[in-house]
C-alpha cells in the first residue's frame, strides 16, 4: 500500500481502532504506538554493477507496558499528514517496522474495514539477485539450494563429544 492508500483508509473511517496482522498471521499487541514516520532511502550497487534507489516511508510501531493504550485512525493521520512532507511523495509504499526479538520491516500489504476496526496485513521482503544475467545466477540454478560444504556426519573423532561421533 501507498501512502496515499493509507490515508484515504484512514480518512475513510475516523475514530476507528486499528490492527495489524504479522505474515505468520499473529497481531502486534493492540496498545502499540506509533513511534516515527519516515522516509527511508537506500542508494545501492547491485552485483552487476547496476546502481538502484529505493525510497518507502516506514512506520515505527513500539509495545510499551502502558496496556489501555489504543491508536485509532484520525490521529494516525494526523501524524501522517504532518510527516508529508518530509516523506516528498504520496506514492512511497509503507512498510511497519516492529521488533519482537528483533527488528523486522514488513511491507503493508492490505486493509480492510472490518466489526472490530481496520485490519492491516502485513507482507514479507525477501531477498534476492537483481542481475543475474550477469552474475551467472540466471534459470533454476538461482533457486536451487547449494550443497552443504561439510558434512558432519563424515568428519568423525576419537573426541565422544565432537559433532558427528556416535555415542
Amino acid at each position: 500500500m501507498t501512502v496515499s492508500e493509507v490515508l484515504a483508509m484512514l480518512v475513510a473511517n475516523p475514530g476507528v481502532k486499528m490492527h495489524f496482522m504479522l505474515p505468520d498471521s499473529s497481531f502486534i499487541p493492540a496498545h502499540y504506538h506509533i513511534t516515527e514516520v519516515g522516509r527511508v532511502q537506500k542508494d545501492f550497487i547491485d552485483c552487476g554493477g547496476t546502481v538502484r534507489s529505493r525510497s518507502s516511508c516506514v512506520l515505527q510501531v513500539w509495545v510499551a507496558s502502558d496496556f489501555d493504550h489504543r491508536l485509532e485512525t484520525t490521529k494516525l493521520a494526523k501524524i501522517i499528514e504532518i510527516a508529508r512532507p518530509l516523506l516528498q511523495s504520496d506514492d512511497l509504499p509503507v512498510e511497519v517496522e516492529y521488533e519482537d526479538a528483533v527488528v523486522s520491516q514488513y511491507p503493508l500489504g492490505s486493509a480492510e474495514v472490518t466489526p472490530s476496526g481496520i485490519l492491516f496485513s502485513l507482507g514479507t521482503k525477501h531477498t534476492a539477485c537483481l542481475a543475474p544475467e550477469k552474475c551467472g545466477v540466471g534459470g533454476e540454478a538461482c533457486c536451487t539450494p547449494p550443497a552443504p560444504l561439510v558434512s558432519l556426519s563424515s568428519h568423525r573423532s576419537d573426541d565422544p563429544s565432537a559433532p558427528g561421533t556416535a555415542s
